[in-house]
């Protein structure tokens, strides 16, 4: 039997960690103006409306309507892939996509007839089984009847065009001769439980950008994080070329196929790595697809198991009970292995809203047994933090009754990276979260980068946005790093937050354990 991952992976000529929007966007944006010949992309959330960033980019117009405009004018084609979603379960995001799509299309349309434009709505093809939504039927006629209810306050006309705006509800709700909308209750929407989750595109075969981030203005936030709670955005994308471009490539253009199940999964690749799940041929009893490539998972245990002093990760969720339980084996085998997860201090739908959905409850109960599980077996030697402003909430500004959008009165930093480094041998940058749902549903790409020095300049990087300014050599040797940064979290605590050092601070296990609810028969992969 093949070992996995067993080689050494050569430096690639172009290695660049983008930290934030600020860093990342201005970096798109060139690489939409250079390309030559094509684009091939996939991204979760691709909103042309927003801002363009760099001096070059604002030279040919305001946002990316007007950058995508400009490339297909100069003969690039454009191949690009666009999440749609569950119109039932998220008519919101559903909505989003297919404006997205409108917009393109319109941008191909001011070119004319040569512009070379192939725009995708892709919903994952996976669906829940008929006993799972039988047994969610509830929660399923709840949904579509909050949809209803949004539209019907709608004026007629408005209503009219959010039905053709949002295609997939339309069959779901029934339209009466007064315009307004009801629930059908038969049949059954067929849920979509999984979705394409990747952000990467890649230039003219050469070049590949990659990682967490998706475009929007949401999402547009600078290293200072110095904004409203809500608004902050902290993400990591790479830009690279040579092979790991080349590979990129062949998944962007074969992974719709895997997973409608029209085709087996390429073979596994030396950079890229990927989760891939296929809609089930037949299922009656199964909530979401047939998993088919776990390169992610399957890296994350291996390079674990070679780690001999530290683990860093920074997620936007770490619920994934198997890969808890891996890493605590290797922590009561390994007694110098060290662990430094860095978590928001609420998942967004918890922090930002003043009433957290049913499934954020879930989410919330699956990491907090995965952090005991690590906690037990790591001990003193896994530190999980959390990142907040150096400075004081505002009275009166975005502010919640639960206070999940402040840590220790300061406003949160939004983690949404997905980095995990292994001492300095390897690292991974990718789309996915450690939950289930990202390692085994939905779709996934990200980077394996096994040269050292490509990993030292990553680690760098990343460690040190977090920490003050001349932060000492300690919170970056693997031996001393988790009890320095546990240090520095706690002073942190106990100093007001216009005195902090950086913005580390403890993880408040205790608010996310009050806000955890289990849901029993619903697979954790969910959330």
């Amino acid at each position: 039997m093949l070992k996995p991952f067993a080689y050494k992976a050569a430096p690639q000529s172009t290695f660049r960690p983008l930290l934030t929007a600020a860093q990342a966007y201005p970096v798109l944006e060139r690489e939409f103006l250079r390309a030559q010949t094509e684009i091939w992309a996939s991204f979760r959330i691709f909103d042309v409306t927003t801002r363009l960033r760099s001096r070059a980019a604002r030279a040919v117009g305001e946002t990316w309507f007007d950058l995508i405009v400009h490339t297909l004018a100069r003969g690039v084609a454009v191949n690009i892939a666009i999440t749609d979603f569950d119109p039932v379960a998220r008519p919101g995001l559903h909505r989003a996509t297919w404006a997205s799509v409108r917009r393109l299309i319109a941008a191909a349309e001011l070119v004319g007839p040569q512009a070379r434009l192939r725009v995708v709505p892709a919903m994952h093809p996976a669906r829940t089984g008929l006993l799972p939504r039988l047994a969610v039927w509830p929660m399923i006629v709840a949904r579509q009847t909050r949809a209803a209810r949004w539209l019907n306050r709608r004026p007629a006309a408005e209503r009219a065009t959010a039905l053709r705006e949002m295609p997939g509800l339309r069959e779901f709700l029934v339209t009466g001769r007064d315009g307004r909308c009801r629930p059908r209750l038969w049949p059954l929407p067929c849920l979509c439980p999984a979705t394409h989750h990747q952000k990467l595109a890649v230039f003219d075969r050469q070049r590949l950008y990659i990682g967490g981030l998706d475009l929007d203005e949401r999402r547009y936030d600078t290293p200072a994080h110095r904004q409203e709670a809500e608004q902050t955005w902290h993400d990591v994308q790479l830009l690279v070329d040579g092979p790991a471009a080349a590979e990129a490539q062949a998944h962007l253009e074969s992974f719709l196929a895997v997973t409608a199940g029209q085709q087996a999964a390429p073979p596994r690749q030396r950079f890229l790595l990927r989760t891939l799940s296929q809609r089930r041929a037949w299922n009656a009893v199964h909530f979401g697809p047939a998993p088919a490539v776990q390169e992610i998972a399957t890296a994350h245990e291996h390079y674990a198991r070679r780690t001999r002093r530290l683990i860093y990760v920074e997620t936007q969720y770490f619920r994934d009970l198997h890969l808890a339980r891996y890493l605590a084996d290797l922590a009561r085998d390994n007694p110098g292995l060290g662990m430094i997860l860095i978590l928001p201090g609420a998942p967004e739908e918890v922090a930002f809203r003043r009433k957290a959905s049913l499934d954020s409850r879930f989410g919330e109960f699956m990491q907090a047994r995965a952090l005991r599980i690590l906690t037990r077996a790591f001990g003193a030697r896994l530190f999980v933090g959390g990142a907040a402003q150096p400075r004081p909430a505002e009275e009166g500004g975005a502010r919640h009754d639960h206070g999940r959008d402040r840590l220790n009165g300061a406003p949160l930093v939004y983690i949404h990276a997905k980095v995990s480094i292994f001492d300095d041998t390897a690292a991974i940058v990718s789309s996915a979260n450690l939950n289930g749902r990202s390692l085994r549903w939905d779709t996934e790409a990200g980077l394996l980068v096994t040269n050292r020095r490509d990993v030292q300049t990553l680690r760098a990087q990343v460690m040190a946005h977090w920490l003050p300014a001349g932060a000492g050599e300690g919170f970056f040797d693997t031996t001393r790093a988790v009890s320095e940064w546990r240090r520095l979290a706690q002073e942190n605590a106990r100093a007001a937050p216009q005195d902090r050092a950086g913005f580390i601070l403890p993880y408040d296990m205790v608010a996310a354990a009050a806000h955890a609810t289990e849901v029993p028969l619903v697979p954790g992969e969910m959330v």
